[in-house]
């Protein structure tokens, strides 16, 4: 059964079932304790994070007063990752809302206009899908310089022509539906029709393919600081503790340790709250939780 805009499921349906999910439910954690790493970070961090204490270089965690140690120029751990976790989240969500404007803009140039038109959009989102976000993201970093914004563009173009397909193909599914056959029948106009029946009926999915979007955001962003592609510094990242960190890892792995962890979670978290999502808007799902 094709579900309208009005048998769309009310959000707390939809919330029990995310937190009913085991999937979803760690991914949820997880993700809170990113968001949280980065409010905290905004009013308080133990220490200064780009503060350089020579004097205090290379400390073992819970020694001086530093949680996680310091690195070799005596840079509080805890610190780089709080406010490391700031600009990730940045990152994630501004790269997820470009991704979704050119994702939803494309996939609606795709259905919306002329056939011959429509052929092209696929054609050019079919060229671009063959680039790698990261590619992208290295070829503008290196023509306008590595900073926040050139990051953001990067991965959210990169990710927003994968995000296209999908909408393409749920906007087509639900443009052919016999409600909206009916109101279109009826003289509902093209973009009341989008207001009130396509979008509402895509947002789901578009919702669920957006957490992916920050999971590849958050590794994405981590990868190009790492390779020297990030913002540049004094900012704080995941990614540029491990760059630096490098050549000393085998003399002190827990410098690399912490970052590493710090990456791994946040993308594991999206990818986990991704699944619960999915599941959670699935529609049979729903209707058996509701039953």
């Amino acid at each position: 059964m094709t579900l309208s805009p009005k048998n769309t499921p009310k959000a707390p349906l939809a919330v029990r079932a995310l937190l009913a999910n085991r999937s979803g439910f760690v991914g949820a954690v997880l993700v809170g304790l990113l968001v949280l790493s980065a409010l905290v970070s905004l009013v308080w961090t133990p220490y200064d994070p780009t503060l350089v204490r020579p004097q205090d270089s290379w400390l073992l965690p819970f020694s001086g007063g530093h949680v996680l140690g310091t690195d070799k120029l005596g840079r509080d751990e805890l610190s780089q990752l709080l406010t490391g976790a700031r600009g990730t989240l940045r990152t994630a969500l501004l790269a997820a809302a470009v991704a979704a404007l050119v994702g939803l803009a494309l996939a609606l140039a795709a259905v919306l206009v002329p056939r011959w038109i429509g052929a092209l959009v696929v054609q050019l989102t079919d060229v671009l899908i063959a680039f790698p976000v990261l590619l992208i993201a290295m070829i503008l970093t290196a023509v306008y310089g590595g900073s926040t914004w050139t990051v953001v563009t990067a991965i959210g173009v990169g990710a927003g022509v994968n995000l296209a397909r999908v909408a393409r193909a749920e906007a087509e599914r639900v443009l052919g539906t016999d409600y909206v056959l009916a109101a279109t029948a009826a003289g509902s106009g093209t973009w009341r029709t989008v207001r009130r029946h396509l979008l509402p009926n895509i947002a789901p999915t578009l919702i669920v393919q957006l957490s992916l979007v920050l999971s590849v955001a958050v590794l994405a962003e981590a990868a190009l600081s790492y390779l020297g592609f990030g913002a540049p510094a004094p900012a704080v990242s995941w990614g540029r503790m491990l760059h630096e960190q490098q050549q000393y890892i085998a003399a002190r792995p827990l410098l690399a340790v912490w970052p590493g962890l710090a990456v791994a979670a946040s993308v594991l978290g999206f990818n986990l709250l991704g699944d619960g999502l999915r599941e959670a808007t699935d529609a049979t799902l729903r209707v058996r939780e509701a039953a």
